[in-house]
């Protein structure tokens, strides 16, 4: 199934909402779940982005409806990309 790294980033009302409920990022993590993508892995970041998910889904459409779902909530924004497996890569630039 393929992989993709979702980088998000909290905006105001987010950040209050997560200072007030940290377990709030589980909840979110079974609504993403509930919506057909699986949550690999996980990490808060310090930097430009707050955190950064592994996220494995049928095909980039699923992806694309949980990354606009949750961007309309206006509580964060998200950048994703697809995220290819080293060996699959390799096999596929060396035609393999």
């Amino acid at each position: 199934m393929p992989m993709y790294l979702m980088l998000s980033t909290l905006g105001p009302e987010g950040m209050a909402t997560l200072r007030e409920n940290p377990q709030r990022l589980k909840q979110v993590n079974e609504e993403v779940e509930a919506m057909g993508v699986r949550v690999v892995s996980q990490w808060a970041l310090l930097g430009p982005y707050d955190f950064a998910s592994i996220l494995e889904a049928p095909d980039d459409k699923v992806v694309a409806r949980v990354a606009l779902t949750l961007g309309a909530r206006g509580t964060l924004k998200t950048k994703t990309l697809t995220a290819i497996p080293i060996e699959e890569f390799i096999e596929a630039v060396s035609g393999s």
